[in-house]
């Protein structure tokens, strides 16, 4: 969303009286003059841009409209994208300027100043620049929704962001990592316990708690300091601080993660809680990672309440959650989940020991690290340094009349080996392996030595997943899909019967205008059933076993994706960016 300080004298016309862009844009027939006038009309009234005004009706795209205004005004088109902030020449228009006419200062050469604009007929602007920068202008056309997200995140002082931090009333207990020794900790950080640093990084941590990001990354350049953010697992930039307070911020971080804040050479890993009054605690895992400019920081937001929001809450289909649930009920066998890193694969195997945790119920678990709390099971954080690795972590929970085990990741063959002899004298035991879909875990096992009796008498169950974005119900519309290009995806002739219509995202403020608000589970779930033991016995290819698994009605990743499309949830852009078969 963009908006002005206040309308241009060439904005504020009565309705009959076009001018600049808008009288372009009619003389050109890309407008009708009664839609230009309203527009115009409207613009007045709500004291926007008529650009912003015309781009927010949809009757042109921000991409269309630029293309245009460069061929009819004959002047060069740029990709703001494609440019480096850090060119950008600090204070050559005065900022007042720069948002009141979205207009950019690119590059300044001597007498020349090369300012980017989506209106080059708003001469207005261009004699203001001149006069203010004593310099010649020539002037780029760039896309406006572009060029005002680059103003918004270029004239919002971030010194000035942590400044008026420091009267703002946090109901928020201090930053913590729930520990008796905490206090000396904050003792020790005395000296960047900067006030206006500790309430920046508080709203960092609380803003990404509001959006829903996954991770938080503190990232330190040359020429700047970018702090960006994991919603719906895209990056998007938040704030760029100055670069003076990466080292403020950096060790604010580390004391209260309790790292060495003196060592800056190596990677450390830490914990820490921020605490929502007395009944909500959130945690948060901390890396650092040294680079040429400074450490860089990223801190994984682990709230506990996704793991106990159900199974139901997950995205399976009523097939593939019959399936799930009828395993892992099972009193022994082994359930695996596979997916690349950031599937939700720890979400989905954390809802399944929150369903079977029971007082009845000794369930132990060894993580890398433990990355959810979850009171009534006895979590365990694997230290390879210390000699405390999964293998050796196993062996002592036989030894502890468990009835559940959870293995963070099979890595090796000696953990996959213990862990099918568990499975195989009485427990229940889930883990997860990195592969692509569930048919070729069964193999990536036999290539670890594995053998395929053992893989064959044990495995019970593998689920494969990914998480797309969610359409924002706010903004969702309607789009026409050739019934070729649907084929081409994976839809079938019969399911192209006219009754339901894919989506596209739209752009709203609900869903900050990526058209996408949270994320859906899309899963393969494969029970292993008589047939496909015998091919494993037979050491069948993953083929074999995916042709086997689709004769018993197991849909693939695209499939199952594909029913989300069906279903209005997601777009279909999405579903073959996440199952790319």
């Amino acid at each position: 969303m963009s908006t002005v300080i206040a309308p241009s004298p060439t904005q504020v016309r009565g309705p009959s009286q076009l001018a600049g862009l808008a009288h372009a844009l009619v003389q050109s027939d890309q407008l009708q003059r009664p839609v230009a006038e309203q527009i115009q009309r409207r613009a007045i009234e709500s004291r926007a841009s008529f650009i912003a005004t015309l781009l927010a009706s949809e009757l042109m795209s921000a991409s269309d409209l630029a293309h245009w205004v460069s061929k009819t005004f004959a002047l060069p088109m740029l990709d703001l994208n494609a440019f480096d902030p850090s060119r950008v020449p600090a204070g050559a228009i005065d900022a007042k300027i720069v948002k009141a006419y979205k207009v950019l200062p690119l590059i300044k050469r001597g007498n020349k100043l090369v300012v980017a604009t989506a209106d080059p007929a708003d001469h207005e602007a261009e004699d203001k620049i001149k006069f203010q920068s004593q310099s010649a202008v020539d002037l780029v056309v760039v896309e406006y929704d572009k060029l005002a997200r680059w103003i918004d995140q270029s004239t919002q002082s971030a010194t000035s962001q942590i400044s008026a931090l420091i009267g703002d009333d946090f109901d928020l207990a201090d930053l913590d990592d729930g520990s008796p020794d905490v206090a000396a900790e904050k003792d020790l950080g005395a000296d960047v316990d900067d006030a206006p640093v500790v309430r920046f990084l508080q709203k960092m941590l609380v803003d990404a708690i509001n959006m829903r990001a996954s991770d938080l990354h503190f990232e330190p350049f040359e020429n700047f300091y970018r702090i960006r953010f994991r919603v719906d697992g895209e990056l998007r930039e938040i704030a760029q601080p100055p670069v003076a307070i990466k080292e403020k911020l950096a060790s604010r971080i580390k004391v209260i993660s309790r790292l060495d804040i003196a060592e800056r050479r190596v990677p450390q890993d830490g914990r820490m809680k921020l605490r929502f009054g007395p009944d909500r605690a959130i945690d948060f895992r901390v890396s650092t990672l040294p680079t040429i400019h400074g450490e860089k920081i990223v801190i994984r937001i682990l709230d506990s309440t996704l793991a106990k929001m159900g199974i139901e809450s997950l995205g399976y289909e009523p097939e593939e959650k019959e399936r799930v649930l009828r395993a892992i009920k099972r009193p022994y066998g082994m359930v695996l989940v596979t997916g690349p890193t950031g599937s939700g694969k720890t979400v989905s195997l954390y809802s399944y020991l929150n369903l079977l945790n029971q007082p009845g119920v000794n369930i132990s678990t060894a993580e890398d690290p433990a990355e959810i709390n979850l009171p009534g099971v006895n979590q365990v954080n694997v230290n390879e340094k210390a000699g405390l690795n999964f293998a050796t972590a196993l062996r002592a929970f036989l030894r502890q009349d468990p009835d559940i085990i959870m293995v963070g990741e099979i890595r090796d063959l000696e953990t996959a080996d213990i862990s099918i002899k568990a499975a195989q004298t009485g427990h229940m035991v889930f883990s997860t392996v990195h592969t692509n879909d569930a048919p070729t875990t069964l193999t990536r096992l036999m290539n670890m030595g594995v053998p395929a009796f053992n893989i064959a008498s044990s495995v019970i169950l593998i689920t494969a997943q990914r998480l797309a974005r969610k359409l924002c119900p706010q903004c969702k519309a309607l789009i026409d899909i050739p019934n070729a290009a649907l084929l081409e995806a994976g839809f079938k002739e019969s399911e192209l019967d006219g009754s339901w219509k894919p989506y596209k995202p739209g752009k709203c403020n609900a869903c900050n205008g990526s058209g996408y608000k949270g994320r859906l589970g899309i899963y393969q779930a494969m029970p292993i059933s008589e047939e496909i033991q015998r091919i494993i016995l037979n050491h069948g290819t993953a083929l074999d076993i995916a042709e086997q698994a689709k004769r018993e009605g197991v849909r693939t990743l695209r499939e199952s994706g594909l029913v989300k499309v069906k279903q209005g949830l997601t777009s279909l852009e999405e579903v073959l960016a996440v199952t790319n078969e």
